[in-house]
């Protein structure tokens, strides 16, 4: 694969496809699950950019909640018809509940392919032994995989991992030859560890380092993939099999669009829309949410987060964004929209980092985790909380 990107550069002819079990993911680009976004109108709208390429993730889904039929669970794992292959990221720290979702998910035909969350690096989930905290405990990884594929049948098992706690407990490498061996289908790994959370520079160093210990199964590759040549770099430069794109489509479902162009090299289709395109995408995504939700001010309510990213280097004025963040309906939306200078164009300070960037340096777990990595003692089961990253 390196060697191929460094002789074609990249932008002339299109890389091997990605193989997720039976699933073709052509070009390798992958939509990273992401706690509270991407749920099912933003998948839509990432898929029209793509023109329905790409693969495209739920967000975490826990795996207690899915077993007890959690209501606001069960409307998270729906997914519209012309998701093709349904994605579903479960998370979990228990093997026997694992297995019961999987075996789930499988029996009622509900996804066509699962992604198994060990990147999560919130405090609030790592002091249980949860989120990235969990590969080092690489017994208790072993079980939670075994149970995963042997619940899933035919349909592939993947996982997203982060480096490891921190750079003295680092675990990819042990983490990637034990999906090897329990059959997992694929790894992402995220190139940073727990305990620099969103700050600092991902490793791409670390995915190339993966790639070349687990040969036999396709590495995704995520960590600072802001624009389309990011991805393209990512791949020339470390050898993996495609592309987790996460923060870097927050308020920009058209990345997609342009991932798909420049792995199919068409730079020249890159998409930088002007502000009356921007405020347009925002119209569907607030009413998306609204239809999908079954109301529209509960929509616009949770569009509110985005409106942030939406906007980001656009001229736009502070108290303008103020009176966009309270909005709570369409009509309130647009109004305020119409009042902006709409032919403004795509701005430059637009383009790179933008979600959460910080680091937190400070790694919370559970009382002599580090004692044993092999001792599966300390997981609570409330590791298992409504929240997500990684």
């Amino acid at each position: 694969m390196r060697l191929f990107w460094a002789t074609m550069g990249g932008m002339t002819t299109l890389p091997p496809p990605l193989a997720i079990g039976p699933h073709t993911v052509q070009p390798p680009v992958v939509l990273a699950p992401m706690a509270g976004i991407t749920n099912a109108p933003f998948r839509t709208l990432c898929r029209e950019f793509s023109g329905g390429k790409g693969l495209f993730v739920s967000e975490m889904i826990t795996t207690r909640a899915l077993v007890e039929r959690n209501e606001k669970t069960m409307q998270l794992i729906h997914f519209d018809e012309t998701e093709k292959p349904r994605s579903i990221q479960l998370y979990g720290v228990d093997p026997a509940t694992v297995g019961k979702a999987v075996r789930m998910i499988v029996e009622e035909d509900r996804a066509d392919h699962i992604d198994l969350n060990f990147g999560c690096p919130v405090p609030k989930v790592t002091r249980k032994g949860g989120g990235s905290a969990l590969p080092y405990k690489r017994n208790l990884l072993r079980a939670i995989l075994r149970e995963a594929v042997a619940g899933a049948g035919d349909l592939p098992v993947t996982m997203k991992m982060r480096k490891g706690i921190n750079d003295d407990h680092l675990t990819y490498l042990d983490a990637g030859r034990i999906a090897v061996e329990e059959g997992v289908t694929a790894i992402a790994l995220h190139g940073r560890t727990t305990a620099q959370h969103y700050g600092g520079t991902a490793d791409w160093d670390a995915i190339a380092r993966l790639k070349e210990h687990v040969p036999e199964i396709p590495v995704l590759g995520n960590g600072d993939i802001w624009c389309a040549e990011d991805a393209l770099r990512m791949v020339r430069e470390t050898g993996c099999d495609g592309v987790v794109v996460g923060r870097g489509c927050l308020g920009r479902p058209w990345l997609f669009n342009d991932l798909v162009a420049a792995f199919e090299g068409r730079p020249e289709d890159f998409h930088k829309p002007t502000l009356r395109e921007v405020a347009a995408t925002m119209h569907r995504h607030a009413q998306l949410l609204g239809e999908w939700i079954g109301d529209e001010t509960r929509g616009v309510i949770d569009f509110r987060k985005h409106v942030a990213w939406y906007l980001k280097g656009f001229s736009v004025g502070s108290e303008m964004r103020k009176k966009l963040a309270v909005t709570s309906s369409l009509a309130e939306l647009d109004a305020h929209l119409s009042e902006l200078d709409l032919d403004q164009e795509w701005p430059e300070s637009a383009d790179g980092p933008r979600g959460r960037t910080s680091g937190n340096n400070r790694v919370v777990l559970p009382d002599g985790w580090l004692k044993d990595p092999y001792d599966c003692a300390g997981v609570s089961e409330d590791a298992e909380l409504d929240t997500s990253g990684g």
